[in-house]
């Protein structure tokens, strides 16, 4: 009897370190868990078009930004689909809240929503996706190159 204690405790102990080992490899909210997926692709800023709000002055809050620009590869050497979509500047000179979708050829589509900074990169929720990426949530990192005309979208992905 004594034995089979011991092997119930002995299994009870192993379960106990594997759920806590599992736990611990969690991805806590940034999107780099064991089933994450990272798509990298190349914004070429082309076609952004703001039209101002008011007198039309200049950098307001309520202007509108709207685009639809060529996306490629990683490697920035071949197009491998576009994005289209519009922001919202929120405060001058410094934010944009922005929703778009980016369409990668015979793939599908990712839609994005949240900040652009003027000033620094952005992370943006992943709302949703079609094709391969229909179950698709995350987050996607934005980074400026080249002063702004063109964009690192590094999308990071679950589902």
């Amino acid at each position: 009897m004594k034995r089979i204690v011991a092997l119930v405790c002995l299994v009870g102990a192993a379960a106990f370190a594997t759920t806590v080992a599992l736990a611990g490899s969690g991805n806590g909210g940034n999107g780099h868990g064991h089933h994450g997926h990272v798509i990298h692709v190349i914004e070429h800023a082309t076609t952004d078009a703001v039209t101002n709000q008011g007198d039309g002055s200049g950098d307001v809050a309520g202007d509108v930004l709207t685009f639809n620009n060529g996306v490629f590869n990683e490697h920035d050497s071949t197009q491998v689909g576009s994005d289209q979509g519009h922001c919202v500047r929120i405060v001058a000179g410094q934010s944009w809240e922005c929703i778009w979708t980016t369409i990668l050829d015979h793939r599908g589509q990712l839609t994005v929503e949240g900040p652009f900074y003027d000033t620094s990169d952005s992370k943006l929720a992943v709302t949703g996706g079609t094709g391969a990426f229909s179950n698709a949530r995350g987050w996607m990192q934005l980074h400026a190159l080249n002063g702004g005309a063109e964009y690192d979208f590094i999308f990071h992905l679950t589902g």
